[in-house]
């Protein structure tokens, strides 16, 4: 915060004196904004629940074929996909993101019960249809209001974070739940994993009060006007101008905006590769039951990796926000995958693929970076901002889509083609981010040169 401003504040708020550092006001959000932490990580425990209810019979119970499984983890994605760009749209243009917010996780929760009410393949198809919408939310919308509240060497690791609830469900809900479920297979009509998914949708769906959620930082209840002002300080110092949106910047224009932004484009394009290359983490439970232990000992030993990778996220977006960096951070990570894959497709012995499974899994939690890379690349106004992240999620997770097709059944237990077109999507992705940094490093030139401005690659 420059003089000028501190003397400002303090002239406004007497009874507050100088503002706090950027750092220490950051410290104190932490805490009232990691009520969004939940809502990803009750998200993500659905999609761990219906992975591992395919060891534990899902197909079976409801008599699928590996076509029909596939397609009820990819029609999540159907909706999930398209009904990105709209929700950012009405996040960004309400007064009150907590109340949409809240009102989304209570429908998700509803919807996610049904899922295990349904005992037929039309009925799965169509709950996992209709999650899509409220779940869209979630995610994107997260990170879009992290990038409200946050700087661009604060906004990495708080990312992380808000990402870190998620991996942990990924990584624990299932296995936790097992022996609670498995006396009930011969006793429920639906039998045990259709059971574990109302379970999800019932006792893990979190209580969604808004006002434990943030707005924007001029209207949040929950803090006092001094403090309010305060984080509308620290953005507009950051960015150079204040974080609002102009008079004439209309959704419409926003999103061709966003649309027309080469860098958004590379994005959105680069995500999709990459999450195409990280395909496995929708069927890590069935890789993890490769390397041949019980059904539970395979869900605890899947569950390990996530927490490593959980913290190996938090230290990487640490350090990026420290080192004001985010390209090498990215790929770094996802060399840690393409490398996990190599050994993989090398060995079929215990240790080593059970190695090669921490390796892919902590690599690629460098996704967590990209949303905040997409979000301090195109700071202004937040609208393009709102749009350019769900543009990159929305597209991003057509990758996620496509690779509900690629770990087939049948390439099991090696997955070998699995793993060389995980490796291709890496490839292409850390291309296009090369590509991504060496635009930004040229624009930050011209910058440089016009308006004698320390150039910053994000």
């Amino acid at each position: 915060m420059s003089i000028q401003e501190k003397e400002d504040f303090a002239v406004e708020y007497p009874e507050h004196g100088l503002p706090p550092s950027s750092s220490s006001s950051a410290e104190h959000l932490d805490g009232d904004l990691l009520a969004l932490d939940i809502r990803p990580a009750a998200e993500r425990q659905l999609r761990a629940a219906i992975t591992s209810a395919r060891l534990k019979g899902l197909e079976q119970d409801l008599g699928f074929t590996d076509i029909q499984y596939q397609t009820v983890l990819a029609m999540l994605y159907v909706s999930y996909i398209p009904a990105q760009v709209p929700s950012k749209i009405i996040l960004n243009r309400i007064s009150r993101p907590s109340y949409y917010i809240a009102a989304c996780v209570v429908c998700w929760g509803l919807t996610s019960a049904l899922t295990g009410a349904t005992n037929s393949y039309a009925g799965i198809v169509a709950t996992r249809l209709f999650i899509g919408l409220p779940e869209a939310a979630f995610y994107p919308g997260g990170i879009y209001l992290l990038s409200r509240w946050y700087t661009k060497k604060e906004l990495a690791f708080r990312t992380s974070i808000f990402s870190a609830g998620a991996s942990i469900s990924s990584a624990c809900g299932s296995a936790i739940l097992h022996r609670g479920f498995h006396h009930h297979r011969h006793r429920d009509s639906c039998g045990a994993s259709p059971l574990q998914l109302r379970f999800h949708g019932y006792v893990l769906t979190p209580p969604s009060p808004s006002f434990l959620l943030p707005d924007h930082p001029h209207n949040t209840r929950w803090l006092s006007p001094a403090q309010r002002r305060l984080a509308q300080v620290r953005l507009a110092e950051d960015g150079g101008e204040a974080d609002e949106d102009g008079d004439t910047d209309s959704v419409l224009k926003s999103l061709l905006m966003a649309i027309r932004d080469p860098k958004v484009l590379l994005f959105a394009l680069m995500a999709c590769c990459l999450l195409i290359g990280t395909g496995f983490a929708n069927f890590f439970p069935m890789i993890a039951a490769t390397l041949g232990f019980s059904t539970t000992m395979t869900l605890l030993l899947a569950a390990i990796p996530y927490v490593f990778a959980t913290f190996l996220s938090c230290l990487n977006a640490w350090h990026a926000d420290r080192m004001g960096e985010r390209y090498f951070h990215i790929t770094g990570s996802y060399g840690l995958v393409f490398f996990g894959y190599v050994l993989a497709v090398s060995t079929m012995s215990v240790p080593g693929r059970y190695i090669a499974m921490f390796l892919m899994t902590g690599g690629a939690s460098g996704y967590t970076l990209i949303s905040a890379w997409v979000a301090t690349s195109i700071p202004r106004p937040p609208a393009k901002r709102s749009a350019a992240i769900s543009i990159v999620n929305a597209t991003g997770n057509v990758g996620t889509l496509v690779s509900s097709f690629v770990w087939k059944v049948q390439w099991g237990p090696e997955y070998h083609p699995s793993m060389f077109i995980g490796m291709a999507g890496l490839g292409l992705g850390v291309f296009l981010a090369t590509v991504i940094r060496y635009l930004m490093a040229r624009q930050n030139k011209i910058l440089e040169r016009e308006a004698s401005v320390k150039p910053q690659i994000y």
